[in-house]
């Protein structure tokens, strides 16, 4: 017997009934649903509505039913003996309880709807999640400081377009990951605080004709205050949508980190190598090592676009109040924070594991035209505007390429054909490390500022 089947004169089609099963994806919110009960039957004990002595024997329950699931005792199963009992977590819960206590477990129920106890069960496993993904952020934050800390004089090619730009530190480059990932954490705390709001006591939708008190279940559960609409209340999932674009953006942020690792961690880059333990090889090639860990971060970071745009989807047709529809908000919803809390976990031990290759850098810096712009800048000092200095500047980029040397190989007097204020301290300022070394502004590539931006966040990252 269903607990809602006093309408019915029928039972539902056990195909039907698998169909609308959620249990096997809600059941990891039993903890939530017991705490959330646990509150719940308190606050109707204090106000009268329920029994002190109903109220204890549910609670005693209650906890009972919870070491029985974490201990595997009692199975979370949609089907008992061949029969459909349990539809979801929060029946599941309650059919048990009434097990256990008889009649007394059917007054947990009492002015509360499933409709307010999922919105609750979700709104405090985002907040447990928010915890242990801004957790996550700041261990990978740590390995890549370190990481920094330990290669802190390399110069690399800095790239726009994937093209060759200016000399920048590999460190510089590194430290733009750890700020990235800086405004994901905020934007996570900023969501928690949407979260934080406790939807229990709106009902179905309407309230509630008991004197219940929403504010004490609120605090007891640890919320900054009450959904004050209680169709609001229930019929929106908008914080856990404003969750998974949060997830979406941390992968992207590891997506774009991967995608340099696989790039340089090819022969044809050999800026950096992968640490076995994070790669893997080929069933038929024996030389292959393959940088699987970094695509596969890259690959997921598809899936969680996806579940954003599942759940966005779900939602954007729906009229108030709630809909059945909204129980495929699960499956996102989980998939979404699984997937960013083992992919942060992921990168913050390969980026440990990566030796970045000095000799390989300092070979490619030697080869190509990444001082034109110091160059545009000496002219410019000399009293050029910009736009002259850059156009002479380009001139003789095309006739190094075309004559095959270098701009330090260039001799003075091919300067001098392009702009009479050329002098020989042209060559003083044609080295990566015075390149690196002469940028002034705060957050530059230079030494002083890359030292400065890792003392820093190695003094934030060790106060959280």
């Amino acid at each position: 017997m269903k607990l809602w089947s006093g309408r019915f004169r029928t039972r539902l089609d056990p195909t039907a009934l698998n169909f609308s099963s959620s249990l096997h994806v809600d059941g990891q919110l039993f903890r939530e649903d017991i705490v959330g009960s646990l509150a719940h039957v308190a606050m109707l004990a204090k106000q009268k509505i329920i029994s002190a002595r109903d109220a204890a024997k549910i609670q005693r329950a209650l906890r009972q039913i919870r070491r029985e699931l974490e201990s595997g005792k009692f199975r979370l199963s949609g089907v008992t003996n061949g029969r459909f009992v349990a539809e979801d977590i929060h029946m599941a819960i309650e059919q048990r309880l009434i097990e256990k206590i008889g009649d007394a477990g059917g007054k947990l129920h009492t002015a509360r709807s499933r409709n307010d106890q999922i919105a609750l069960d979700e709104r405090l496993y985002l907040r447990r999640t928010i915890l242990d993904i801004t957790k996550k952020i700041r261990r990978f934050q740590k390995s890549m400081v370190a990481k920094c800390a330990g290669y802190p004089d390399i110069i690399m090619p800095g790239y726009t377009h994937l093209q060759r730009a200016q000399p920048i530190l590999l460190a510089h480059h590194l430290l733009a990951y750890v700020a990235m990932l800086d405004r994901d954490r905020e934007r996570f705390e900023d969501c928690r605080k949407r979260v934080n709001r406790s939807p229990l006591g709106a009902g179905a939708l309407a309230g509630t004709s008991f004197p219940i008190d929403r504010s004490q279940t609120a605090r007891a559960l640890g919320f900054d205050e009450t959904l004050e609409n209680s169709i609001d209340a229930v019929s929106d999932r908008d914080v856990q949508i404003e969750f998974i674009a949060a997830c979406t953006l941390v992968m992207m942020h590891l997506s774009r980190l991967c995608e340099d690792l696989v790039l340089w961690s090819s022969q044809e880059w050999s800026f950096a190598e992968i640490g076995d333990a994070f790669t893997t090889g080929s069933s038929i090639m024996p030389q292959k090592k393959n940088p699987d860990m970094a695509e596969l971060v890259r690959g997921k970071t598809g899936r969680v676009y996806g579940d954003l745009m599942s759940l966005l989807t779900v939602m954007k047709g729906l009229p108030l109040a709630y809909n059945r529809d909204m129980q495929e908000d699960k499956e996102p919803l989980f998939d979404a924070a699984r997937t960013v809390v083992d992919s942060l976990s992921i990168c913050a031990l390969m980026i440990a594991s990566v030796k970045f290759q000095k000799d390989r850098f300092e070979k490619e810096m030697a080869s190509d035209f990444l001082l034109a712009t110091e160059l545009a800048d000496y002219l410019v000092r000399k009293g050029l505007s910009f736009r002259k200095a850059h156009a002479i500047v380009g001139d003789v980029v095309r006739y190094c390429v075309d004559q095959h040397v270098s701009l330090h190989q260039l001799p003075l007097v091919e300067y001098g054909k392009r702009s009479s204020l050329f002098g020989r301290d042209i060559y003083a300022i044609l080295s990566p490390r015075s390149s690196v070394s002469s940028k002034r502004s705060s957050g530059s590539t230079s030494p002083v500022e890359v030292r400065k931006a890792i003392r820093a966040w190695q003094a934030t990252l060790r106060r959280t």
